[in-house]
């Protein structure tokens, strides 16, 4: 028998995409529980964002603090504040430095057991297309892998739910504009200075998106140059 109504664990990061899930999943259940990671990258404007969108939307919010991983997955950009952030578009050959190893295997493991833990049937998280050149953990075949070890490795099996596996960042925004989201409620820039860079890969990818569409992104930039507004 499906479950028309099934409990569900988000992995939040309080990012754009995670954002259009979290939303998504709450138009399906009621019951999500929203699950963010400190794992120690190198700003926390996200998690903030994160506390405050659950805040507002009054649903269980959760943050585990994994810090004490930090010495084995300190080989990125991401989480090594000491090195240079790269700017410019999503590519092996520039953006290889901000994968941070293992992390969504780490992190839907953790889920998981917070979803067997509480009786939910399915962890979601916002892998999408656009990541897939660079990102290995947001290919299909991960996702397909991990749905498989998911069903095994307790008594209660757990679904990997991946809405947006084949989206581009476009189609997401898409789905959220239609859904009336403010993406003012994110953050996306690699960076957690005052203002979004506007020039790393995840600002230039989310600007280009919000083009795409003829819309203007609510987050403010410190470089708002025709270059960064790209499609």
């Amino acid at each position: 028998m499906i479950d028309s109504n099934p409990a569900t664990v988000v992995v939040y990061s309080g990012g754009m995409d995670s954002y259009t899930v979290l939303h998504r999943v709450l138009r399906e259940t009621p019951n999500v529980h929203a699950l963010s990671f400190h794992y120690g990258q190198r700003h926390s404007r996200e998690l903030d964002v994160a506390r405050d969108v659950c805040n507002r939307l009054g649903i269980e919010h959760q943050v585990v603090d994994i810090t004490a991983i930090h010495g084995l997955i300190d080989n990125s950009a991401l989480t090594d504040a000491s090195r240079a952030m790269p700017d410019g578009d999503y590519a092996e050959d520039n953006l290889t430095a901000t994968v941070v190893p293992n992390r969504n295997m780490i992190l839907l493991s953790l889920a998981i057991a917070k979803a067997v833990n509480v009786g939910a049937s399915r962890v979601a998280y916002g892998a999408h297309g656009g990541d897939h050149v660079l990102y290995p953990d947001c290919r299909p075949a991960f996702v397909e892998a991990m749905n498989d070890v998911a069903a095994i490795a307790n008594f209660s099996p757990v679904e990997i739910h991946a809405p947006y596996l084949r989206a581009s960042k476009s189609e997401i925004l898409a789905d959220g504009l239609a859904m009336g989201l403010d993406y003012g409620e994110t953050w996306t820039c690699y960076e957690g200075r005052e203002l979004a860079c506007g020039r790393c890969g995840s600002c230039r990818e989310r600007l280009a998106a919000f083009a795409a569409h003829g819309v203007t992104d609510p987050l403010a930039y410190a470089d708002t140059s025709a270059d960064t507004q790209h499609v």
